[in-house]
């Protein structure tokens, strides 16, 4: 049975459905054809939600420098961009998993 936690950060296929429609299928990074939607903006490491908000379309390789430090300022810079200009609203502090007592 999966944590509290693990359930949250997992992205669902709901969401998955509405993030590739909103990203036209398109890496946010590269603007190439991507894979599933399964790009965290806060890793799932660091309790970033499996929610629209957090999650993007990302290619592999875009997504493994991401994931991996290798590009993490610059790839994160544009998706926290992308991001913002899809959500009125859109904040950091909404994205991460918060334990409930």
């Amino acid at each position: 049975m999966k944590s509290k936690r693990a359930r949250a950060t997992d992205i669902s296929k709901k969401v998955k459905c509405d993030v590739y429609e909103r990203d036209n299928g398109l890496c946010v990074v590269c603007k190439q054809r991507a894979g599933a939607p399964n790009m965290h903006y806060i890793s799932r490491q660091r309790g970033g939600l499996g929610i629209e908000e957090n999650v993007v379309c990302g290619c592999m390789e875009c997504h493994h420098d991401y994931d991996n430090g290798k590009k993490l300022k610059e790839n994160g810079k544009k998706i926290r961009e992308y991001l913002i200009s899809k959500y009125e609203n859109w904040d950091e502090n909404n994205l991460i998993y918060k334990k409930q007592h």
